[in-house]
């Protein structure tokens, strides 16, 4: 006996869309929430190691900064951006550090990551290679530079206006960051902040979301000795209380 309340159940594929699209928004709610609290570690970090270095009379800049050409100080690449000169140096980079990294991370913090490290290998060894001697070179403003080109890129290739429309607007808001990327700069390796860029730039190609390049690839094989003329490819097309389910098998047989 039947419950009154059970009925046909819905279509194939009818519900399925929905509960992807839910679960991808809860992942997209799970990945924000990952950003906002790994940004706010990142902050905090930079934060403490300012105080220690303050304390210490900025003596950590030249123990850890990066000096051009010194190979034996090369892996100081990846601790600069951690650094600061002063109080108005971490305070200017907070902000921007902060918006753009979350803007990188909320899609992927694995990625985020990824991002992270090549935007510092390009920004830092373009400063390693390239800046004046004896100019000691530390913050974090290669890695801003570098998120802001990944989120841009990253939305043009993936055709995501709202990421495109994102990095403009806010790099718009931190126009006076942006324009230190101009060659001759006083006081600022713009070096450093180009080779961020370029680096954000390749990391939105070399992170990109890979998407099956025809959707009829993923079908599955039919079963070996079921061809077009087959009988049991038509017999399988319709089911046996079809009203014209034998003038189908005589079809069949005759293999139309």
């Amino acid at each position: 006996m039947t419950s009154p309340s059970s009925g046909p159940g819905p279509a194939p594929g009818q519900a399925a869309p929905a509960g992807r699209r839910r679960r991808a928004a809860e992942i997209d709610v799970d990945e924000a929430r990952k950003a906002f609290f790994l940004m706010v570690g990142f902050i905090a970090v930079i934060w403490i190691l300012q105080i220690a270095n303050w304390a210490d009379h900025y003596g950590l800049d030249g123990s850890y900064g990066i000096w051009p050409r010194s190979v034996g100080r090369l892996g100081d690449i990846f601790t600069a951006p951690f650094l600061h000169f002063s109080w108005d140096h971490i305070e200017g980079n907070s902000g921007p550090l902060f918006v753009f990294g979350f803007l990188a991370a909320y899609r992927g913090v694995v990625k985020f990551l990824g991002v992270t490290l090549v935007v510092a290998i390009t920004s830092g060894l373009g400063v390693w290679l390239f800046q004046g001697n004896n100019e000691l070179t530390v913050g974090a403003s290669g890695l801003i530079f570098g998120y802001f080109g990944y989120v841009l890129t990253r939305g043009i290739i993936e055709r995501n206006l709202i990421d495109a429309l994102a990095a403009i607007v806010i790099g718009l808001s931190y126009a006076y960051i942006l324009t230190v990327a101009i060659p001759g700069a006083h006081g600022v390796s713009w070096i450093g902040h180009l080779g961020g860029l370029i680096g954000g730039i390749a990391s939105a190609w070399i992170f990109r979301t890979r998407r099956s390049s025809l959707p009829g690839r993923g079908r599955a094989k039919p079963p070996a000795g079921s061809g077009p003329g087959s009988p049991s490819t038509k017999e399988l097309q319709v089911s046996q209380g079809h009203p014209r389910a034998d003038l189908y098998k005589e079809l069949g047989d005759m293999g139309l």
